[in-house]
């Protein structure tokens, strides 16, 4: 294990009744101007609106809506979101929905108190933020993990860039599972699905010898898998709904990668398919893994082999660690399909041609973590394997 800091900031109140427990202790700490953000219409519909807007006015606090914010939040809307905060003076930001909500409320956050633009801050003169607007987050969508950390993911329209971008964190963040309910079960499972990628791309980062973050990384993936299982086969089962938000949770509080050097290439390569279709972000992860992995599993056979006998169970006996390796990686897309998820492009309902797919491959992070350093012409061939 490589030597590590570890500290936290994010306050989780968790299970029945939440965020009125958040609110109710956490909000009386800040000013009166709370903006409240959230996507579109679902958050009305499900009536988790109208209940976070009472506790906000039993609270005392004047309200400014902030709506609109798209799967795949873009720069632009950040800077929507900035000068809301800006004009209305706004002392607390209250991001209710998944993680494309909090990533957005993120950014806004930072950049409504800088002059500088925060892309630019960040990507050009290298320097992040240091002064926030606070901001909570109720979750409504889990998956993403991202009420647990600063950073974001953000698509620069005019750039054809989605990459992370650093922010705020959250100082609380209420996670109620019933709040998951409201949602079409396919994005609750494509949500999880993003939680088992979190924690494949941390496993398969370096180092790849037995330390105790990837012991805890295989008993969450394992609980992954087998509530998802669970909530294939019956979406009402709200026991799996609440082991998998705090799955998600897990995922990106930092407890998994304390040591590691993570991979993240397979979200990389998602991260630009994103930006160039705009597709669902997990059901793109699960048509690129499995893809991905049989392209690299040889660089770290050992690890995938492991991967391969304490997650998905497969017996070494009889079988060569590069057989044990590829049956870990076939059971993993036997059970991407089993759950209803995309194996494939044409599955993910996006139109690709090779074009595309080069512009996708040349604009990919190349990740430091991942177990083979992959060129633009491989990722290119893994794109369009995943045809």
């Amino acid at each position: 294990m490589n030597d590590f800091i570890y500290s936290y900031p994010v306050k989780v109140y968790f299970g029945t009744d939440a965020a009125k427990k958040a609110i109710s202790q956490e909000l009386g700490k800040y000013g009166k101007h709370v903006m409240l953000a959230y996507g579109g219409g679902s958050v009305k519909k499900s009536g988790v609106y109208d209940t976070v807007r009472g506790m906000l006015e039993d609270a005392g606090k004047e309200i400014v809506d902030f709506s609109g914010i798209m799967p795949n939040p873009t720069y632009a809307k950040v800077q929507e979101g900035a000068d809301l905060a800006r004009e209305k003076q706004i002392d607390f930001i209250l991001a209710v929905g998944g993680g494309s909500v909090i990533d957005c409320c993120k950014i806004i956050s930072a950049q409504a108190k800088t002059e500088k633009d925060i892309w630019e801050m960040e990507f050009t003169d290298h320097e992040y933020p240091t002064e926030f607007i606070p901001m909570g987050a109720v979750v409504t969508a889990s998956g993403t993990g991202a009420e647990m950390n600063n950073g974001a993911v953000i698509t620069h329209e005019e750039k054809k860039i989605k990459t992370g971008v650093m922010g705020a964190s959250a100082v609380f963040a209420a996670l109620d599972p019933a709040y998951t309910m409201t949602l079409p079960i396919k994005q609750v499972i494509s949500g999880a699905f993003d939680t088992l990628s979190h924690c494949m791309e941390t496993y398969f980062g370096s180092p790849r010898t037995a330390n105790v973050s990837d012991e805890i990384n295989e008993a969450v993936m394992r609980n992954v898998i087998r509530n998802l299982w669970l909530l294939a086969e019956n979406p009402e089962d709200t026991y799996a709904r609440r082991e998998l938000m705090w799955d998600s949770a897990m995922a990106e509080n930092g407890i998994l990668k304390i040591g590691k050097i993570t991979d993240f290439q397979a979200h990389m390569i998602e991260h630009q398919l994103g930006a160039y279709t705009d597709c669902n972000h997990g059901c793109g992860l699960a048509v690129i893994h499995p893809v991905l992995y049989r392209h690299i599993y040889k660089e770290a056979v050992e690890r995938f082999a492991h991967f391969a006998e304490c997650v998905w169970s497969v017996s070494p006996v009889g079988k060569t660690r590069d057989e044990v390796a590829l049956e870990g990686i076939r059971q993993l897309e036997d059970f991407i399909r089993a759950i209803g998820l995309p194996t494939n492009f044409r599955e993910l309902g996006i139109q690709t041609d090779d074009k595309l797919l080069k512009a996708v491959a040349e604009s990919s992070n190349i990740q430091a973590g991942c177990c083979k350093t992959l060129t633009p012409e491989e990722i290119f061939e893994i794109l369009q394997e995943c045809q």
